[in-house]
């Protein structure tokens, strides 16, 4: 009897005999009581993004480097697949979740921890019945999607950052903005075509007040080049709209990919996770970003920045903090010391913190 190996890349069929001309037929009720099982390896690809559902505490997403986007409802205990043949771009750069309305769901396509291999995003997709059916709502050509931000009270108007073109220069890179749930979208803040956005956030109890970090992150076939001397944070008080570069405190020379924390239990809050030279490290502001200082540059928190850069902030106590790279670190005095916690694997991607519960 042939055997059969169902792999992640391939179905292996072992070679027939050779029958010549002769020609032999199976009775398909002799398979009938055959069912796969699983002969390994019992392990995946990397997570990109992860998100949770607050009014439903067992319910989370996660989005993979080249499978789509996960959903469990029991904590974790199994994850089904929920973009598979809809979504046809297997990376994934964030997920976000309507708080106003958790039907609605709202994908960037390609992960923007690039490393030697890149799979291009191809836009943002939206599910408004809870990820049963998905379409396309736009930005096909602003390749890597590095954070995707939803209104509080409106699941319409959603922010997103994209990196744009990982291989060439593009006007498409910048933080977008759309107000009728991605039919149309607007260009709100642009540096230039070689920088694009990072991340983007809201400040927690007034979405008018938004933060973004600028970078050049670019992949050539013989290096990655992560940093240029333009970029940096912004801050925009009328929703995005219009926006100001803020550098009091913050690295002035070559400045490179960064992740930025906000927190409801202090609004005028942030922290900012900065890859730099000189200065790359922990910023923290206690200003609403009007000015920034460095708590803490322990080499780890920048390691390979290009791929990791992940930033999160207690919603109940703003002295707490999480950040990720080959090591997972948690704060309790605001940055300042760092404490290393074990994870089943090296690689730290993204971290979600509740915004109604720090646990």
């Amino acid at each position: 009897m042939r055997h059969l190996l169902l792999g992640a890349a391939a179905l292996l069929l072992a070679p027939a005999p050779d029958l010549g001309a002769q020609q032999r037929t199976v009775d398909p009720a002799l398979l009938q009581g055959m069912q796969y099982r699983l002969v390994g390896p019992s392990r995946g690809g990397r997570v990109t993004a992860v998100t949770g559902v607050p009014t439903q505490p067992r319910t989370f997403y996660m989005g993979v480097a080249s499978g789509g986007v996960f959903r469990t409802t029991d904590g974790g205990a199994k994850w089904q697949p929920i973009t598979d043949g809809q979504i046809p771009v297997a990376s994934i750069g964030d997920i976000a979740v309507s708080r106003a309305d958790p039907n609605t769901i709202y994908v960037g396509t390609g992960s923007d921890g690039v490393r030697s291999n890149v799979s291009t995003g191809r836009g943002v997709y939206k599910s408004t019945d809870n990820g049963t059916t998905w379409s396309f709502a736009g930005l096909y050509d602003v390749g890597q999607i590095g954070a995707v931000r939803v209104h509080p009270t409106d699941p319409n108007t959603v922010w997103v950052a994209a990196n744009g073109d990982i291989f060439k220069p593009s006007a498409a890179r910048g933080v977008f903005k759309t107000t009728d749930g991605g039919k149309t979208w607007r260009k709100v803040l642009y540096v230039s075509d070689s920088t694009g956005a990072m991340d983007v956030e809201l400040m927690p109890g007034n979405p008018n007040v938004v933060f973004a970090w600028m970078s050049r992150l670019e992949r050539k076939p013989w290096s990655i080049i992560s940093g240029a001397r333009e970029g940096g944070f912004y801050k925009s008080s009328d929703g995005g709209e219009t926006w100001a570069p803020i550098k009091a405190g913050l690295p002035q020379e070559l400045i490179g990919k960064g992740n930025l924390a906000v927190t409801a239990a202090d609004p005028n809050r942030l922290y900012a996770l900065i890859e730099a030279l000189p200065g790359g490290g922990l910023y923290r502001s206690d200003n609403a970003g009007a000015s920034w200082q460095l708590v803490n540059s322990t080499p780890g928190l920048t390691q390979r920045p290009f791929y990791y850069t992940t930033l999160g902030a207690d919603p109940t106590n703003a002295d707490v903090l999480y950040a990720g790279a080959e090591t997972f670190y948690k704060s309790v005095d605001g940055g300042r010391t760092l404490t290393a916690l074990r994870t089943p694997h090296t690689d730290n991607h993204d971290i979600w913190v509740s915004p109604t519960d720090g646990n």
